[in-house]
């Protein structure tokens, strides 16, 4: 995407009404299920949730676990002989679930939940600009600049507080996702990537799958 593409989306993003996105968020309607589906691995494919560089240090904090442990490289991009990719997803357990899913009596939970990262804590829903993510696939639903993805969570009524607050979020992560794109464009600097290696190129530069900074002639 050209650079002023994603400057003048992250204007747009910027100047969205909160109250436009509440009221989008009111007429498709809401409330969690705690079905556990966003946060479980899908026709064998791992569960892919992005997150940014701040959001693994403070879950980092939260946990006491290694970069490694809270985030891996997003796979978009890689194969068995490594590669480059430009995004980090929160790291899987064996079953390809979220590593911070729990379950009890089939009623799901996130063990961070006070820290979850920004797509989290919106889903199931994204905002209809360039160079914002579009969290597990298409929208099936869409008001106004608001798209709703697949959740059976969608359709049941929700409270205006809940929908100001969801749409103050969807706001700022929406901000926050075109921050980090322009800040990995200007800070992206090719590298030499040996067979078997990963780099991820975030808005802080290169980095190793554990995290530390990749050095860069």
């Amino acid at each position: 995407m050209e650079r002023e593409s994603l400057e003048t989306e992250l204007e747009r993003a910027r100047a969205l009404e909160v109250s436009a996105l509440a009221d989008a968020i009111e007429t498709i309607g809401f409330e969690c299920t705690r079905c556990g589906a966003c946060c479980r691995s899908e026709a064998d494919d791992p569960h892919t949730a992005t997150v940014f560089p701040d959001e693994v240090r403070r879950l980092q904090d939260d946990t006491s676990l290694d970069w490694r442990d809270v985030a891996r490289p997003m796979p978009f991009g890689l194969d068995e002989s490594g590669g480059e990719t430009f995004e980090w997803a929160l790291e899987t357990d064996d079953c390809g679930d979220c590593r911070f899913y729990e379950e009890a009596d089939g009623v799901g939970a996130c063990s961070v939940h006070d820290d979850r990262p920004l797509i989290c804590q919106t889903y199931p829903f994204s905002v209809a600009l360039g160079g914002t993510s579009q969290p597990l696939g298409e929208a099936v639903d869409e008001a106004g600049m608001v798209r709703a993805h697949e959740c059976e969570g969608l359709g049941r009524d929700i409270s205006r507080t809940a929908a100001a607050e969801l749409a103050a979020t969807l706001k700022e992560r929406a901000v926050r996702e075109l921050e980090e794109a322009i800040g990995v464009r200007d800070n992206y600097q090719p590298v030499d990537v040996s067979p078997g290696e990963v780099v991820v190129h975030d808005s802080e530069g290169a980095k190793r799958p554990d995290g530390t900074t990749l050095t860069t002639e």
